[in-house]
């Protein structure tokens, strides 16, 4: 991966900033690592057969092929990293790649091969063909035009369309269904790149999507049961919990890899909720169900009536890494993380943001995504 130079900050979009982080590869190899223990843990089917009465009876259904654009966060301790969150349509990829390749207009050089490659593997996969291609792409969020990452939305499209591989930018509302499956204006939709928040394709809005899916009228990634797996915030218990590790199909050495990298992480109404309080401090409090940072609160900076309007049966309290810090050369200290984009057990890219608040942002003047140097 190119270190580069600190980039100019002048007419920088936001969510990049002009500085550069370094990494030890030392603890690039452990992220890697847990990683690709994790995916391998996510095809054993002692592990698959563990998990079949904690997640939803459509999650269930294995459509073969896994999900594009994984994100694995990690924060950097004394002792190495320590995985944060699992997200299973990791954004950000975009301005990773701006903030590595400054004044690129796309992405570029092994990258758009290794995304486009993926694009194919995953409809190759669910097709059990190789050498499949869908005859149409859909990239769908909600309201896509007004989401922050639209601009990367239209990245991977540009990319894909370069590649001959007919793609729209839709809001599912814009899919109409048909007993063949689902089309846009008429074109017939076969692959779809999931960006909606809805993991679980448990809302109206979703139906049509989840109903075509099922019916394996389309292959969609990410999707229900690669989430339910890997992304969902309850895996972290499973994953955290020494009743939990004895219970997976793991070797020694994995096991004490994810002894030294997970944060302690429990579900809140398995806990003693004054025990809870008066520890606060070593705590995050974390809804089950959100993405984005969106309810997190720090314990150190929780008050008595948001605690007590927690749903501990919603809510995942997990261990408190603080963040390693970057200071700027004008003195101005960050909060960091790591987060690597992968494709099964394949690293994309590698990526640092820098942030000033509670949690993760990209909103952090002169924050966001920066250049990563492996020392």
């Amino acid at each position: 991966m190119s270190g580069g130079g600190l980039i100019s900050a002048h007419s920088l979009p936001v969510g990049i900033c002009a500085q550069q982080v370094l990494l030890v590869r030392r603890d690039l190899r452990e992220m890697i690592a847990l990683v690709r223990v994790l995916y391998q843990l996510s095809k054993q089917p002692t592990y698959v057969e563990r998990l079949k009465d904690s997640i939803p009876n459509d999650a269930k259904y294995d459509p073969v092929n896994d999900s594009v654009l994984m994100g694995y966060d990690f924060h950097l301790s004394a002792s190495g990293p320590k995985l944060i969150e699992v997200n299973n349509n990791a954004g950000g990829l975009w301005l990773a790649w701006q903030a590595q390749h400054p004044n690129t207009r796309g992405f570029g050089g092994k990258l758009q091969t290794n995304l486009v490659a993926m694009f194919l593997r995953e409809y190759a996969l669910w097709r059990g063909i190789n050498n499949a291609r869908p005859r149409a792409i859909a990239i769908i969020d909600q309201q896509p035009l007004t989401q922050f990452l639209y601009a990367e939305m239209q990245a991977f499209a540009a990319l894909l369309n370069d590649y001959n591989l007919t793609t729209f930018i839709l809001d599912p509302s814009a899919l109409t269904a048909s007993a063949s499956g689902l089309h846009y204006q008429g074109t017939p939709i076969d692959l779809i790149y999931n960006r909606h928040c809805d993991f679980y394709l448990q809302s109206t809005e979703l139906a049509h999507v989840r109903k075509a899916w099922l019916q394996k009228q389309l292959c969609l990634t990410p999707n229900p049961h690669t989430y339910a797996l890997l992304a969902d915030k309850q895996r972290m218990i499973h994953w955290s919990t020494p009743e939990g590790l004895r219970a997976l199909p793991l070797s020694v050495t994995a096991r004490h890899l994810l002894e030294r990298s997970m944060p302690k992480t429990r579900l809140f109404a398995t806990q003693n909720a004054q025990q809870i309080w008066q520890q606060r401090k070593h705590w995050v409090f974390k809804p089950d169900t959100a993405y984005a940072s969106k309810g997190v609160y720090l314990g150190k900076k929780i008050t008595t009536t948001k605690f007590a309007e927690l749903d501990p049966a919603a809510t995942l309290i997990q261990e408190y890494i603080p963040p390693s810090i970057f200071t700027a050369p004008d003195g101005q200290a960050y909060k960091t993380d790591f987060r690597l984009f992968v494709y099964q057990q394949r690293i994309l890219s590698v990526a640092a943001r820098l942030y000033q608040g509670q949690v993760t942002n990209l909103r952090t003047e002169s924050g966001g995504f920066a250049q990563v140097r492996l020392v």
